[in-house]
């Protein structure tokens, strides 16, 4: 973490995981524990949780983010959620482009793009996720596929814009498998995508981008991961799911 240059962010992905009297129960369990946080702190909840986390959290160092968002603002697409339901309810994040919404449900980094410019323009923050599949991985073609996901997603965003993006790498075959990149190859992964975000932009841009590693980093792994320049914090998955885990997480992001 560069902290001087950019602000670290610690966020709970809490996928389909809690009804909205569980996520009150597991907020007010956080709370506490992450008052004296030196990092931000988002729990992003299931659409249903959403009012019920945004009243939990009331007077407290935690913000709510939303786990996905469509890019119209309104009209026939059932079972979405636009951009001014997520604002209006209090979320100030939204996760984008997450490797389970490419497997499993069609997202595509076209897609990606039209959320990504629809959460700007809502003034929400999006945390865009990118990485690659193991077989990618094996390839030794990492960088090529990164640097395809940040230019496409990304297209015509503006640097101006870019002020309020966070970027969320996770390797895909660390997603949910309890495998982890070493904290070499995250940081590896994450300055790559700092120079990337340079030769579109600008130096002064990318050295203000937060860039988080996501692949099940959890409440062991954290400090050392986090120990590294260009990590600037976390996308959490599991660990989000239990408040001392999720604490010290948030702790070891806070020296």
């Amino acid at each position: 973490m560069n902290k001087a240059l950019r602000k670290a962010v610690i966020a709970g992905n809490w996928k389909m995981n809690k009804t909205p009297s569980e996520a009150k129960a597991l907020l007010n369990e956080i709370a506490p524990l992450v008052k004296d946080a030196d990092c931000e702190v988002v729990a992003c909840v299931p659409y249903v949780d959403l009012t019920t986390a945004v009243e939990a959290v009331k007077g407290t160092n935690i913000k709510i983010g939303a786990e996905n968002a469509h890019w119209e603002e309104k009209g026939a697409f059932t079972g979405e959620i636009s951009t001014g339901m997520l604002k209006e309810v209090g979320a100030e994040y939204v996760v984008l482009g997450h490797s389970e919404r490419r497997q499993y449900f069609g997202e595509t980094d076209e897609t990606v793009n039209k959320r990504t410019k629809a959460v700007l323009k809502a003034g929400l923050k999006p945390i865009v996720c990118v990485g690659e599949l193991l077989w990618e991985r094996e390839c030794n073609i990492t960088e090529e596929v990164i640097a395809r996901q940040i230019k496409l997603d990304f297209f015509d965003v503006t640097a101006e814009d870019m002020k309020n993006v966070v970027i969320a790498y996770e390797p895909v075959w660390a997603i949910g498998t309890g495998k982890t990149a070493t904290a070499d190859q995250a940081e590896e992964v994450c300055a790559f995508i700092r120079a990337t975000l340079a030769k579109l932009y600008s130096q002064d841009v990318a050295d203000g981008v937060t860039i988080q590693y996501g692949g099940s980093m959890n409440d062991a792994n954290a400090a050392e991961l986090l120990s590294k320049e260009n990590v600037d914090g976390g996308l959490i998955g599991g660990a989000s799911l239990v408040a001392e885990k999720f604490a010290a997480i948030v702790k070891a992001a806070s020296v």
